[in-house]
């Protein structure tokens, strides 16, 4: 019993962690009132890797993650970089296409990710199962409807979040091959300050962001940093410490619906019946890729 009452509790910061970054989409639409993508990635990815500092410097100071005492530098710098470049392109895809498209439709697509990952492992040599092909489908099928309109014709914000699952996608195979030999909040901090790099150093050639801008600002910025990046991001990493990883995916997968409700309660953005019903299947797609296969004997 005591057992299934720290699963339950540790389910439920994956659960928040899942309803933060939903809201973030929020924040995220509502920054491009202030500032162009480039300007706001470069501010909350730098904030991101700021507010990830402190829990190092405890996490180090109590002794934590001793097994990672004696890795690498140069490894967990390479990681960090190259987790970074790829959440770089991968965030800017979306921070764009965010302009463009409903913060409902934005963070469905995105969610995408955790079917293409396993498509992905077919070019890994691994086998994908009829489980995968049908959510597959059933994707497709719910990304036509909430996606195409009448005239067969995808919205440029809705090209953009799909070019972004696709990269995302990649992202998370990239954290899949470096987390498992380092801290993985040192490599996330580390990610997120590479990441906060480029997108400030892309913002002062091609937008030149001003000080007042930032100010007007300054809610959605921090809200993204602190609460997306630094705050999600720890409860992630706290809550599958005592969940299978299979039921914290599925958890995780929740903010696409939080970003629908989020979007029609703080933004008034209201999709259609056709395109709730596209939400409704790819919602049911990503719950079927998370559901345990069977060992056959």
């Amino acid at each position: 019993m005591e057992q299934k009452k720290i699963s339950i509790r540790y389910s439920l910061l994956l659960f928040l962690a899942a309803f933060i970054w939903g809201v973030a989409f929020v924040a995220q639409s509502v920054g491009m009132d202030y500032m162009g993508p480039f300007t706001f990635n470069g501010v909350r990815f730098l904030i991101g890797g700021i507010v990830l500092l402190p829990v190092i410097w405890y996490r180090d100071k109590n002794g934590k993650e001793k097994e990672q005492e004696g890795s690498d530098r140069r490894e967990l710098l390479r990681g960090g970089i190259c987790c970074g470049v790829v959440l770089c392109v991968a965030s800017l895809l979306q921070q764009i296409g965010i302009q463009y498209t409903t913060v409902g439709k934005a963070g469905f697509l995105t969610t995408l990710y955790i079917i293409i990952v396993p498509v992905c492992g077919i070019f890994l040599h691994k086998k994908i199962g009829a489980k995968i092909w049908t959510g597959a489908v059933i994707a497709v099928i719910g990304m036509y409807l909430l996606c195409i309109s009448g005239e067969f014709s995808i919205s440029r914000g809705d090209g953009y979040v799909l070019l972004c699952a696709v990269v995302f996608s990649g992202h998370i195979l990239v954290v899949d091959y470096f987390s498992p030999k380092m801290d993985s909040i040192k490599l996330s901090c580390l990610q997120f300050l590479t990441s906060g790099i480029i997108c400030t150093a892309l913002a002062l050639i091609l937008e030149k962001p001003a000080l007042s801008a930032l100010l007007a600002g300054w809610m959605p910025i921090l809200y993204a940093g602190v609460m997306s990046c630094g705050v999600a991001y720890t409860l992630q990493v706290v809550g599958q410490k005592k969940v299978e990883p299979t039921i914290a995916s599925l958890l995780l997968s929740m903010e696409s619906v939080v970003s629908v409700l989020a979007g029609w309660v703080l933004l008034g953005q209201k999709l259609s019946g056709r395109e709730l019903f596209g939400c409704f299947l790819v919602f049911i797609a990503v719950i079927l890729v998370q559901i345990p296969e069977k060992d056959v004997p």
